[in-house]
């Protein structure tokens, strides 16, 4: 079984030696063993097993990730993004509650969703915000943007059922690229007609009422296509210099397995959210927030810069696992590759989304399920059966704006 080694002999103290055992402790240690002890710690914390050899430290990956170990994970690095930003949410919790709905109100509301895009600071602030509230920590996408919050114009105020945010995909996945058909050349060409899911999601009481799914829903209207060629159409990408013609397909994932949200999404016998596979788990997410800024002090005191633009090629923070790999001797390759799954969806925008995308057609044959028809599904497959649930009620009703916290 492989496994990830580190000298013992540059990490472990003299008394954790002799006693075979890693204490995870960097007061007093040195940049480079810091960043070291910080991995080993983040690695035990995910059921890595850790061997104390004779001149090694040999950790093995688990299996596999159960979902609580994965929730945990992502907890430790959402506390750790919502403590270094705790002045911001203090200072703009009220803009959150001021926009949220009373439970009662809810209850009795016909529920008809508005598409808010964000453009002012006010719009981009209440979108940040609530973005802190769920569980996975909050990251941002570069290149294409588009957020989006949800609102119940049914009600006066217009409060805020969820938000959604569509982003530049990502380059390269290769399980989602074999769905697609793509070699390197078609999806060079196609990639710009699609966009990844980075945000969907419902916020309280609506998600008490699977206000997820509705959200979810909403991306598939031919109104947030309308949206994205509104301000899209036309326009050259940094990336690759492509012109964004039009969108056919987005991508979105799930960190925790089937996702309960998207699966049975279906209208009119159509499937709005195809699950096509997992990643192989490639990537960084097991790796805490205070690891990475330990791996960029180091590099800075080596006088070692990892460029930071967008067009450079992978991400960044990948980037800097993968040069601080190479600086302190450990596989950075085999650290990157034990993150964690997650599965792929694909919301198809057209009939012939896949032939687009592959090259075998040119004009796209559009659903143009309208914003008003998905929501009215929701309702008769999801929203009403709720509404008879007295746990859910007793949830809804219970839920006041004022006592909202991140």
């Amino acid at each position: 079984m492989e496994a990830i080694e580190f000298d013992k002999h540059n990490l472990l103290d003299e008394q954790e030696v002799a006693d075979q055992v890693v204490l995870f402790n960097v007061d007093g240690k040195s940049s480079k063993q810091k960043v070291l002890l910080l991995i080993l710690r983040d690695l035990y914390n995910l059921n890595w097993q850790i061997r104390i050899g004779g001149e090694k430290i040999e950790v093995y990956p688990p299996e596999f990730y159960d979902k609580e170990t994965i929730k945990n994970a992502m907890s430790v690095k959402r506390n750790e993004i919502i403590k270094k930003n705790k002045k911001w949410i203090d200072k703009n919790i009220d803009l959150a509650r001021k926009n949220l709905a009373n439970g009662l109100d809810v209850l009795t509301s016909r529920i008809d969703p508005l598409i808010e895009v964000c453009e002012t600071r006010k719009q981009h602030d209440l979108f940040r915000i609530y973005r802190y509230y769920w569980s996975s920590p909050y990251s941002d996408y570069v290149g294409r943007r588009i957020k989006l919050i949800i609102r119940d114009n049914a009600l006066p105020n217009k409060p805020v059922i969820g938000i959604a945010a569509l982003g530049s995909p990502i380059i390269h996945i290769p399980e989602r690229d074999n769905y697609i058909g793509w070699d390197k050349d078609t999806r060079t060409k196609n990639l710009i007609l699609t966009m990844d899911a980075f945000v969907i999601g419902a916020l309280p009481p609506y998600n008490y009422l699977l206000g997820g799914k509705l959200i979810s829903l909403m991306l598939a209207s031919k109104e947030v296509r309308k949206i994205y060629n509104k301000k899209y159409k036309d326009k050259t990408t940094i990336l690759y210099n492509r012109i964004s013609n039009s969108l056919v397909g987005i991508f979105t994932t799930s960190l925790y397995g089937k996702s309960s949200q998207y699966n049975r999404l279906k209208y009119k016998s159509e499937t709005i959210y195809k699950d096509i596979g997992h990643t192989k788990g490639y990537g960084s997410l097991h790796l805490s927030e205070e690891t990475l800024r330990e791996m960029i002090t180091y590099l800075k005191s080596q006088n070692i810069e990892v460029n930071h633009r967008f067009g450079d090629g992978p991400s960044w923070v990948m980037r800097v696992i993968r040069t601080a790999g190479d600086a302190l001797g450990f596989d950075s390759d085999f650290l990157l590759k034990h993150s964690f799954k997650r599965d792929i969806y694909f919301i198809p925008l057209a009939k012939n989304s896949i032939e687009i995308l592959n090259g075998q057609e040119k004009r796209p044959e559009y659903y143009n399920f309208t914003k008003e028809e998905l929501v009215e599904h929701w309702k008769s497959r999801w929203f009403e059966s709720r509404k008879k649930n007295s746990e859910i009620i007793n949830r809804v009703v219970d839920f006041d704006p004022s006592n909202f916290t991140i």
